[in-house]
């Protein structure tokens, strides 16, 4: 069997899963810490104020790779859940659950980021902006997911309806992105392209993709840890559980 392949397939085991879970979790935990600080530094000391919005401009710093994650976990949430109901994977299950909180997290972030640069530049906390209203939409999404994944006592079957709404929701990803362009709109349009060439500033870049680097690193901590956690409750009856537990090898 192939290396790659067979790795996979260990993967899917409960107890190898913990292992590798175990073992990498606080070394992502630790790269996100060194690449966020390492960014937010560079945000906060290096890059000099925007000509129009003066010091309110490093809040992007936090925004932008935050809104980008909102979207990128609720996608990577619904392949999880699609994987999960076609082949019937419980690690992926688990692995698309985990994403819930987390990407719930990052929403709110953007949310709140959004709302504190928006009172300087558009004197208002909230408008029921295009963009602003889709990210609200968002947020409910995660959290009928996290609610729907609570909500019975059968962990599987519950899995497979929050994971279901996660498929479904998915179709939001794309008119949030395109919001700006589809519908007048007060949020400003795409200034950051990763293909192409950007409008901001190259100077503004560097701790830009530090943070979005810093994001990646911390939600991959993050999605293990959960993971590890649900994989251990739903093993709980079982031998290698009671092992650990207990502290044997």
């Amino acid at each position: 069997m192939n290396p790659v392949i067979r790795w996979f397939h260990l993967l899917g085991s409960p107890p190898y899963f913990d292992r590798f879970a175990a073992r990498w979790a606080p070394w992502f935990w630790a790269a996100a810490l060194l690449t966020l600080g390492v960014g937010a530094w560079l945000a906060l000391f290096h890059v000099p104020a925007d000509y129009q919005q003066g010091d309110s401009a490093r809040i992007l710093y936090i925004h932008v790779p935050s809104a980008w994650m909102s979207m990128f976990v609720f996608a990577l949430m619904a392949l999880y859940a699609a994987i999960a109901l076609v082949w019937r994977i419980k690690l992926c299950e688990i692995l698309a659950m985990a994403c819930a909180p987390i990407g719930a997290g990052f929403t709110v972030v953007t949310l709140a980021t959004g709302s504190i640069w928006g009172k300087p530049m558009w004197g208002t906390w909230w408008d029921w902006d295009p963009r602003l209203t889709t990210e609200l939409i968002l947020l409910f999404l995660y959290l009928g997911v996290i609610g729907l994944y609570h909500a019975g006592d059968d962990r599987r079957a519950s899995a497979r309806a929050a994971g279901l709404l996660a498929i479904v929701g998915v179709a939001l990803l794309p008119v949030i992105r395109y919001s700006v362009e589809w519908w007048d709109s007060l949020h400003q349009g795409q200034t950051i392209r990763v293909f192409g060439q950007s409008s901001m500033d190259a100077s503004m870049m560097a701790p830009l993709w530090w943070m979005v680097i810093g994001t990646k690193f911390w939600f991959a901590g993050s999605l293990l840890a959960r993971a590890r956690a649900d994989n251990l409750r739903r093993e709980s009856g079982k031998d290698w559980v009671r092992k650990l537990a207990g502290g044997e090898p």
